[in-house]
């Protein structure tokens, strides 16, 4: 990583470096010319009080020309005047006569190189030009391309040093975090960092707990399912052998029918569970009267609730719910089941179904055992039970609330849990806002 970053700013700072180079150039070849130009202007402003037939300059750098109106030269520095031919077609005198001034460069045919011209309209119509050849003018550029080429390696060396050193200081955290992640403190990383720093700590811990809360899962899942197993295996292995006297099949077939319908509710909801825990899971969702579904759920639960001398009462309104509806059909039965079986002889399980400013609320109470202080926070968990003996006794496989909980999740709704010790438990569902039916 840190090398792919390295060669990164070292390509983005040559590429700088280039167009700083390339740009600079370009301004300063502008700059000089428009110099070469003003200092043209000047010779001319100086050779103009002369009188042209009197020029005695010899060869230089600087060329003197003297053109009459018909575009015959009258006079050159540099060359045979007279054995020249016509100069009215060249764009510079061309412009002069138009314009009164002009500059131009382009190729000297008489000179054979690139040449700076100014050429500017005398009173009588001839027009007075002067030349400098580029060859100084490049000299001068590549003297100054070779101190630009020079400044810009020794930028880029810099830059590749400073690249490396924050390189380094930049991924430095980085390799701490892979390091030792829990036990890297928020101050030891640069502000920008931190951000990313906590909620990466966060996600690992997370990670964590949850593997923490699978493999307790698993182990629990493991005890759970060896229980009944054992109890079917010992009994059908007792009646195999003939060891089982007349009276105790009977006996002990109830209780290989009794450990089979726990195991196969056992499997349900861990199936259920596993369900609920795919996040590729979806919950197809539909309309429908949720005081309906809950007298369904009562007619179903009527059986076991006289045989546990527990009267159920319903109670509410219609309301439309817009849900899973099997989930909620689920969730129904274990709010209800527990109700029941947590219960007391006599006691009564209240389902009261209402609509609280377009929020459906559903509440489940029961005059049961209650829920102790110290519990209460973790009943939802797998497996957790208050009572294990009486969860066992009833029938009950320790999952049910954690379903409930994990249902509610998947609707966004919200859970409120009211019990105390030997006083009976309330838990009221609501629904999220449900928008009324034109």
């Amino acid at each position: 990583m840190k090398k792919k970053i390295n060669v990164q700013f070292m390509a983005l700072c040559a590429a700088a470096i280039v167009i700083t180079a390339l740009v600079s150039t370009a301004l300063f070849y502008n700059v000089l010319e428009d110099q070469v130009f003003a200092d043209l202007k000047a010779y001319a402003h100086i050779i103009r009080q002369t009188d042209p037939e009197k020029l005695t300059i010899g060869k230089d750098e600087m060329r003197i020309t003297w053109v009459d109106r018909d575009g015959s030269v009258l006079y050159e520095s540099q060359a045979d005047g007279a054995a020249m031919e016509n100069h009215s077609g060249r764009p510079e005198i061309k412009q002069a006569k138009q314009f009164g001034m002009a500059v131009n460069v382009r190729w000297s045919a008489t000179l054979s190189t690139h040449t700076f011209y100014y050429a500017e309209r005398l009173e009588n119509g001839s027009v007075l030009r002067i030349a400098k050849q580029s060859g100084s003018i490049s000299r001068v550029m590549v003297n100054t391309g070779l101190i630009i080429l020079a400044i810009s390696l020794a930028t880029f060396l810099l830059c590749a040093f400073l690249a490396h050193y924050l390189t380094k200081r930049m991924a430095e955290p980085i390799e701490r975090m892979a390091e030792n992640l829990l036990l890297l403190d928020k101050s030891e990383v640069y502000e920008e960092i931190r951000p990313f720093v906590i909620t990466i700590k966060e996600q690992h811990k997370n990670i964590l707990r949850h593997a923490k809360m699978r493999q307790e899962f698993t182990a629990n899942v493991s005890h759970e399912l060896k229980t009944p197993l054992t109890a079917i295996s010992g009994y059908a292995e007792l009646m195999e052998n003939g060891m089982a006297k007349e009276e105790d099949i009977r006996h002990f077939a109830k209780q290989i029918h009794a450990n089979s319908s726990r195991l196969i509710m056992l499997i349900n909801d861990i199936i259920k569970l596993s369900e609920l825990d795919d996040e590729e899971f979806k919950i197809p969702f539909e309309t429908f009267d949720l005081f309906l579904l809950a007298e369904n759920t009562v007619d179903m639960m009527e059986l076991p609730a006289k045989k546990q001398e527990v009267k159920l009462i319903l109670s509410g309104e219609h309301v439309m719910l817009y849900a899973g509806k099997n989930l909620i059909d689920e969730l129904l039965y274990n709010l209800v089941s527990n109700a029941i079986r947590y219960n007391v002889k006599g006691g009564t399980v209240w389902i009261r179904i209402r609509n609280a400013d377009a929020q459906p609320m559903l509440e489940v109470e029961d005059t049961g055992i209650g829920i102790p202080g110290e519990h209460r926070e973790r009943v939802f968990e797998r497996f957790y039970r208050v009572d294990k003996s009486r969860s066992k006794s009833t029938g009950g496989t320790g999952l049910g609330l954690a379903i409930v909980k994990h249902i509610v999740v998947q609707h966004q709704a919200e859970l409120t849990l009211e019990s105390s010790e030997g006083a009976g438990t309330k838990i009221i569902v609501k629904f999220p806002f449900q928008a009324p039916k034109l």
